[in-house]
């Protein structure tokens, strides 16, 4: 008999260092009509989990601990998380909750529980806005889809990792996004402090003043106003 169909048909990322383990949950997930996406490490998430409907994350990954990268994704993001570790205390527990996952779950468990509890996440979320494809700020403009920046209908000619870090501030105005969160988002596992002060100083140069990203000392950076 061929399985159920889950209710709704969802994108999932499926964020698991274990290749035996993530490929029996994908061939699980698939059979009930999902889209699966797989990644390895948590800096790879922070740069495609936007992409999904919903998160399954191990807590134990080789590069970031899952409890930082459930936190980095909620910082920006409404995505449904739903932590599956054998991490099994009720001290785990709490901290997996607090730092953002909706659900949590203890390896082993059952396949039949795992959907159930998939589909009570999904029926509580709210749908999350799509980001702007074109956000204006001012005279500086940043389309999405073209991956253009703009200034005063001027063009101005940006790298892709410069863009990324312009328009995570960017879709957060009057945020200040910390410098740990932004490092994760736009350079995932490969960046360092050095990495980020060059493209922000690059940036400035290129948009003509300090002004349009602030640094807050100690904490980060957001987007000013030229």
């Amino acid at each position: 008999m061929p399985p159920a169909v889950a209710t709704g048909a969802w994108r999932v990322l499926v964020v698991e260092s274990d290749v035996q383990y993530a490929e029996s949950l994908i061939h699980g997930l698939r059979r009930h009509g999902h889209e699966v996406d797989v990644v390895e490490c948590g800096g790879m998430a922070l740069q495609v989990y936007a992409d999904a409907d919903l998160v399954l994350i191990d807590l134990e990954l080789p590069d970031l601990d899952g409890l930082e990268v459930c936190r980095a994704i909620r910082t920006v993001s409404d995505i449904p998380i739903i932590a599956l570790t054998a991490r099994g205390t009720e001290l785990d527990r709490v901290l997996g909750l607090q730092a953002g996952a909706d659900d949590y779950m203890v390896k082993p468990y059952g396949f039949r529980e795992l959907m159930a509890r998939m589909q009570a996440v999904m029926r509580r979320a709210r749908p999350a806005p799509r980001p702007a494809e074109v956000i204006s700020h001012g005279p500086l403009r940043i389309d999405a889809g073209s991956r253009e920046v703009s200034l005063y209908g001027r063009p101005v000619v940006v790298t892709r990792k410069e863009f990324d870090l312009l328009h995570l501030l960017a879709s957060h105005p009057g945020s200040v996004i910390p410098r740990n969160r932004l490092m994760q988002q736009v350079w995932g596992d490969s960046w360092s402090r050095r990495t980020v002060d060059t493209h922000v100083s690059s940036l400035r140069n290129k948009l003509g003043a300090s002004d349009w990203i602030i640094t807050i000392r100690g904490v980060g950076f957001r987007l000013g106003n030229g």
